[in-house]
């Protein structure tokens, strides 16, 4: 992440006016997890360790329709993070999310500061969320828990388990795996709307009937190192999240689609790449600092008159 981009991004509500879907309870579709009997151990794949991409947004599929793409390039035809313009005539939009990506973009390109949950620090919802450069995957027979650096944020996973007959929305929705061979399957649905909780950094909004699926499986070096290398002839790479280069070993692919019928005319598919990272797990404080160096004053947060106790 740019992070000349955070220190001077300002609080913006892009989505006044835009009529979106009222919050409360959202009925699950109706599914079962595919192979929803437990897998033998000595056959599920091992995600463990460090994964890092280089790239701050999605690679595009190689068919078929793909995310929001920035308008706004570099010389080198890279993506352009400094200003988020956002395609707003890509034909996966519904007119009103057309319309919220587009005031998005005029904001960044005025210089002006445009939110997002990770600017903010939001919860960053799915797909959103998948931006981390740093992800973990912790596995555990009926639980697999998401670890991603920015901000510290923890996501989990039923493991063979149906959605609920309804769900209350949440921030990171409600996620069910199951194991296909050697791919991770999971669903989510219940993916909670708010003031700031686009799916991408072009401020791309979703409603509550969000649905995401993602497949998790392992690649050989030389499809992992080409699926980084096409990524990034999209998105400049980021310096702050290196690759162990010295590292042969397999990488780790997600494939995710995305379906909101509310927010989208079509599923869209993304992918992100990971090989293994150079270093230790960093440490980041976001929440804990609440002061706008861009501003000189301190976000506001609710205070108590006087102690509780």
């Amino acid at each position: 992440m740019n992070v000349q981009r955070r220190d001077f991004l300002l609080l913006v509500t892009l989505a006044a006016g835009v009529a979106t879907p009222t919050w409360g309870q959202v009925v699950a579709p109706s599914i079962a997890p595919a192979g929803s009997g437990t897998q033998s151990a000595a056959s599920i794949p091992d995600f463990s360790g460090i994964w890092a991409h280089p790239s701050s947004g999605f690679e595009p599929p190689l068919s078929g329709p793909g995310p929001v793409r920035n308008k706004s390039r570099l010389p080198t035809g890279e993506s352009n993070f400094d200003q988020l313009v956002g395609d707003y005539t890509n034909p996966i939009l519904q007119p009103w999310a057309a319309e919220v990506v587009k005031k998005f973009g005029e904001i960044s390109l005025r210089g002006g500061g445009v939110p997002d949950p990770e600017n903010q620090c939001s919860p960053e919802g799915v797909p959103y969320i998948f931006w981390n450069h740093l992800m973990q995957m912790l596995q555990q027979p009926e639980r697999i828990t998401f670890l991603y650096v920015e901000d510290h944020e923890v996501r989990r996973v039923r493991m063979n388990q149906p959605h609920p007959a309804h769900v209350t929305p949440s921030w990171y929705g409600d996620s069910v795996g199951h194991y296909e061979g050697e791919t991770l399957v999971i669903d989510t649905v219940g993916i909670k709307v708010g003031p700031v909780s686009p799916v991408d950094f072009f401020g791309t909004p979703h409603t509550e009937a969000l649905h995401v699926i993602e497949r998790y499986r392992l690649l050989e070096y030389e499809a992992a190192k080409e699926a980084q290398e096409r990524g990034e002839k999209e998105d400049r790479p980021s310096r702050m999240r290196p690759i162990d280069a010295a590292y042969k070993g397999k990488g780790l692919q997600l494939e995710f689609t995305v379906e909101d019928e509310g927010a989208f005319t079509m599923p869209w598919s993304a992918t992100v790449t990971y090989r293994r990272a150079l270093g230790e797990w960093p440490e980041y404080v976001c929440a804990e600092n609440r002061h706008e160096y861009y501003a000189g004053k301190d976000t506001a947060v609710p205070t108590a008159e006087k102690p509780d106790f």
